[in-house]
């Protein structure tokens, strides 16, 4: 577990994700401009978090309360089998604009630096504020991926590299 302070006010501490923590996973995920365009119903949702969590590759942001406000998955070599993915960052509605996905983005930049040059991303077209999110803290558009997993809407694909950590953890 890693605590972090500073998120608006919030303590944060950042766990490996358990099964209690999936219903307040879902809520943020379907809630979400990501969750309903790509997941729908409440069973795709589950579904794959449920998965996340077995795998051990998804880690929550809780309060002092013990409260889930938000989670990450990332896949450590799951970037053309050799560099960390981001696979999905999702935030409970009410907790959004207060640190919490900066808090959860600096923990995987952290856990995944040390041994990896470069992290990758995708943001779909019809999210822009994720995109601004992600570019002023120093991830880069480096391609396009038309229709990876809808028809009709783009992935940018978004790369940072590790010399780029320092000057965006100012930012986090």
């Amino acid at each position: 577990m890693t605590a972090i302070n500073g998120a608006r006010n919030l303590k944060i501490t950042i766990a490996k994700a358990r099964k209690e923590h999936l219903e307040d996973c879902e809520a943020a995920l379907l809630n979400s401009k990501l969750g309903q365009e790509y997941f729908g119903s409440e069973e795709k949702v589950h579904s794959a978090l449920t998965q996340g969590i077995t795998k051990k590759e998804m880690f929550v942001a809780i309060d002092e309360a013990g409260k889930c406000l938000g989670f990450i998955w990332f896949i450590v070599a799951g970037a053309f089998h050799s560099f960390p993915y981001l696979h999905i960052i999702a935030v409970k509605e009410e907790f959004r604009g207060k640190g919490v996905g900066k808090k959860l983005l600096r923990f995987f930049e952290e856990a995944v630096f040390t041994d990896y040059s470069k992290v990758f991303l995708v943001v779909a077209d019809f999210n822009p504020e994720a995109k601004r999110l992600y570019e002023s803290l120093g991830y880069r558009q480096v391609g396009v991926i038309p229709g990876l997993y809808k028809e009709g809407v783009s992935e940018q694909l978004m790369m940072k590299n590790r010399e780029n950590i320092k000057e965006s953890q100012s930012q986090l």
